[in-house]
């Protein structure tokens, strides 16, 4: 291939530019994250410092790397990172973008000639002992560990404190259950919250699980996971260096072969986050009913007032937090079906769907770590029981006569149940007329506080 002329006043080059020329696909939506290049260069530091040491590297040239990596990670350059998600299936454009910019980062600070390639040279010294095959899929487990970690676990630890708190808050609060979306036996409002801080607690204690497999690196296997052109141990030596770069217990892939050639491990971590969005859809569906109304709908919660609900009607107010979280949770189901197909695409020794998986993934992971801190914030800490209105549901529920089963049979408590409904009146009043108990009995055998639990 030719060379390429780069455009002044840019860091990247002929490699970069040819795929900014190749794959004009999308907007700013598509754009390679930040945190993947990010992540690139942190190896690459790494690997300059185990050069380094190693004697593979002057130290001219290594310390040229550390400093161009750490500038990158800090943000400074992220406007030489122009390239598109959708470009080679391995990610290579984005590594030589990466090691172009290191070259000439570096280049700049020994007072060179930036494109000149020397003293730093983008392939044999920023790439050194690396294939995109493998430095981009441990590029891939760095960044999604350290968002998840980061992000996504600490908002949904913040969103397990703040239902775990409304649990007790609501304890006492004794309410009408439903299933089928039909009137059922009493429980109480506490426990119908800890249902969902136990939802939410399932889901942290599988991304937790799911963390194992990201922390395995395929760096060190190069082109197909032979290893060829690095020398034993090197492997573990730079895994042990990311780890120390990174506080996360990074360890070498023990296979590289699979580590370069399938990504199970995204695909378990989005299967982990897409169970996740599951139980938060399920979670903000049900306080959405819950709090509906307020005088034509349940109304047994208020949900915090925001913000106005309508720009028509004065003094609607809207469950928007509810939405919010379940349009994000519409979006990590999508994206783990892109991901779980890109898991799919591994053929022999390379998966080719990288780039889309590792940005997927990062998408899910950032939006459930900022709604679920969002939701706690703005929704779920501002609940308030509207305890006049429980009362009043439970009282007038026809499952209380659940309660007379040991005592009539299921039969005679299902005519009772019958004929309060078709006539309108009371269960009480209902139970009296059959004959088959009193009123003395019906208060005392009917008591919404004793149905909560076992006896």
């Amino acid at each position: 291939m030719g060379s390429m002329s780069i455009p002044s006043g840019v860091l990247w080059g002929c490699q970069t530019q040819r795929s900014i020329k190749n794959f004009p696909i999308g907007g700013p939506e598509s754009k390679m994250p930040l945190p993947i290049v990010h992540a690139q260069a942190l190896l690459k530091k790494c690997c300059a410092k185990y050069n380094l040491e190693k004697g593979k590297l002057t130290e001219e040239v290594g310390r040229g790397i550390i400093a161009a990596a750490d500038r990158i990670m800090s943000g400074d350059l992220d406007a030489h990172f122009p390239l598109v998600i959708y470009q080679t299936g391995s990610g290579t454009q984005t590594n030589m973008n990466v090691n172009e910019v290191l070259s000439n980062y570096a280049i700049l600070t020994l007072n060179g000639t930036v494109g000149s390639k020397s003293p730093v040279h983008p392939n044999d010294h920023c790439n050194m002992g690396q294939s995109s095959n493998d430095s981009f899929p441990t590029a891939m487990h760095i960044s999604c560990a350290k968002v998840i970690s980061e992000v996504t676990l600490v908002g949904l630890r913040k969103l397990l404190e703040g239902l775990r708190k409304k649990s007790e808050e609501f304890e006492g609060v004794i309410k009408i259950g439903r299933t089928h979306c039909q009137d059922a036996t009493p429980l109480t409002l506490g426990q119908e919250f800890s249902g969902y801080a136990k939802q939410v607690e399932y889901g942290i204690e599988r991304v937790e699980r799911a963390m194992g497999g990201l922390m395995r690196l395929a760096l060190g296997g190069t082109a197909v996971g032979t290893g060829l052109n690095t020398q034993k141990g090197y492997d573990a030596e730079i895994a042990a260096l990311i780890a120390e770069e990174t506080g996360l217990p990074f360890i070498t892939a023990p296979n590289k072969f699979e580590a370069l050639a399938a990504h199970d491990s995204i695909v378990e971590m989005s299967g982990s986050l897409n169970v996740v969005a599951v139980s938060l859809n399920k979670i903000a569906n049900d306080l959405r009913l819950l709090g509906s109304g307020p005088r034509s709908g349940l109304g047994e919660i208020s949900l915090p007032e925001n913000e106005p609900g309508s720009s028509i009607m004065p003094g609607k107010v809207n469950p928007t937090q509810c939405e919010a979280i379940t349009m994000v949770c519409a979006q990590v189901m999508g994206n783990n079906t892109v991901i779980t197909v890109g898991g799919a695409q591994g053929h022999f020794e390379l998966n080719v769907f990288k780039p889309v998986m590792c940005a997927s993934l990062l998408h899910s992971a950032r939006l459930i770590g900022d709604a679920a801190r969002c939701f706690t914030d703005n929704c779920i800490t501002g609940i308030v029981a509207n305890e006049d209105r429980i009362k009043e549901l439970v009282n007038s529920s026809l499952m209380l006569v659940t309660a007379l089963n040991p005592h009539i049979g299921y039969d005679a408590a299902s005519k009772i149940a019958k004929n309060a409904h078709k006539k309108g009146i009371s269960l009480k009043e209902s139970a009296v007329e059959s004959g088959h108990l009193s009123g003395e009995d019906y208060d005392k055998w009917i008591v919404p506080d004793n149905m909560v639990g076992p006896k």
